[in-house]
């Protein structure tokens, strides 16, 4: 299957982008602080079949050196189509010779390895709501 791929958030359907993060337990910002972060990000990511976004995702980054993956996010139903991988096969592809990390969601380490990312020994975050992410498998 040929999917279209966008990499702008031009024209983007937010609500239709906020319900896919919201059906893989990655709503965690209220709708316009989603968007925000999308249209201020390094590059996006939206992967559509026809009309419908079957995924997405972003990259921060210095332009330099330094990027970080968030919010790859694939409907449930059309996960195991090679959606996620596009995605991130997409981004990287603008953040070449760059250190790139990412937070996966817990259990989805193994699909990052197989894209030659690996699980990091030293990573520190501090989060602004910590009990949430300690719920959600992220912290311990």
């Amino acid at each position: 299957m040929t999917y279209r791929i966008q990499v702008t958030s031009a024209g983007i359907d937010w609500d239709e982008a906020y319900s896919i993060l919201d059906s893989v337990r990655m709503a965690s910002h209220p709708l316009a602080e989603v968007r925000l972060a999308f249209e201020n990000s390094y590059r996006v990511v939206f992967v559509y079949d026809g009309d419908r976004l079957l995924g997405l995702g972003r990259a921060i980054s210095d332009g330099a050196y330094e990027a970080v993956l968030y919010d790859i996010a694939v409907r449930p139903e059309c996960q195991g189509r090679n959606i996620g991988t596009l995605i991130v096969d997409t981004l990287m592809a603008g953040l070449a010779g760059m250190d790139v990390i990412l937070f996966a969601m817990p259990g989805r380490e193994n699909f990052y390895r197989k894209l030659g990312f690996a699980k990091l020994l030293t990573g520190m975050a501090r989060f602004v709501r910590p009990a949430a992410l300690r719920e959600k498998g992220f912290t311990d």
